[in-house]
């Protein structure tokens, strides 16, 4: 019923190789920022950050994903100095206490360098190098994984651009572009992991389309696939006008999905219960296979 997972070698900054394909990986989100559309309370104390941190790798964890500007729709662009305030504290205090790889979710090439200085291994960027192709150089250089993700366009203007005729075919050709300028920049092509970028720059039948045309665009773009469904709005059509940290029985069902669908990475916040969410979708997957 689904195609086999691909599987692949992704290098990273410190040496260390993530082996994605046997099963799949869970990302911890650990946003530091005062304004995170998915969560009640601020984690911008690094102290708050370490232990939530420490919990998900407890709680299974595969990799920690840090980020100190909100990129949900309609948000204002964060300078620079602010992100780097927020971030270096927390990634100075992760340092050595947390095992599992820990990412940069940010689009800025100076924030990517500070970051993989203080230890990160692997630079999540939503907006795929459209917003600062210098991003690669860093990466590049540093020897860092790096994610590219889909969008169109800045968080206030995105859904003004959410138009497609097929949105699979146009994802995966926009992809392709960003896999190229990071090639071109001298980033090896085993380092680096696409995301379609699920509630960015997409209506929620985009989202729905691309969670289930999954395996289509792996094969398409033949690198390890990054979903990100969790807690997002494009769920509130049919869960109605539940906050977003109310939203995790949804996002426990477009982790099925992707799952289902071949996904090597799923980025959550609620770690604890997805993992148990991705190991008995993956289970299914498997009888399904055998």
């Amino acid at each position: 019923m689904f195609p086999p997972r691909r599987s692949y070698t992704v290098p990273l900054a410190d040496g260390r190789v993530l082996e994605l394909g046997p099963r799949p990986f869970v990302m911890g989100i650990l946003n530091v920022t005062p304004d995170s559309f998915a969560e009640s309370s601020s984690r911008t104390d690094p102290n708050a950050a370490l232990e939530l941190a420490l919990r998900m790798e407890a709680d299974g964890a595969d990799m920690i994903d840090v980020g100190g500007e909100s990129t949900r729709p309609g948000a204002e662009p964060l300078p620079a100095a602010e992100e780097a305030r927020r971030v270096l504290p927390v990634l100075q205090k992760l340092h050595g206490r947390i095992r599992v790889p820990i990412s940069i979710d940010t689009y800025k090439a100076e924030i990517a360098e500070l970051a993989i200085a203080e230890g990160a291994v692997l630079v999540n960027d939503v907006s795929g190098l459209r917003y600062e192709p210098a991003l690669a150089e860093v990466v590049a250089r540093t020897g860092a994984a790096l994610v590219l993700m889909h969008t169109r366009g800045r968080s206030k203007a995105m859904y003004r651009e959410a138009h497609y005729d097929d949105v699979v075919r146009e994802v995966g050709g926009e992809i392709e572009a960003s896999l190229a300028v990071a090639t071109g920049a001298g980033v090896g092509r085993d380092r680096l992991i696409v995301d379609p970028g699920i509630g960015f720059a997409k209506r929620a039948a985009d989202s729905y389309g691309v969670l289930a045309r999954l395996p289509e665009l792996a094969v398409r773009l033949d690198r390890p696939v990054l979903v990100g469904p969790s807690r997002k709005s494009f769920m509130q059509g049919v869960l109605g006008s539940k906050p977003a940290p109310e939203r995790d029985w949804g996002t426990a069902a477009a982790v099925t999905a992707a799952v289902l669908a071949g996904a090597h990475v799923v980025r959550v916040h609620a770690v604890a219960g997805m993992v148990q969410v991705v190991r008995v979708a993956e289970e299914i997957r498997s009888a399904i296979q055998a």
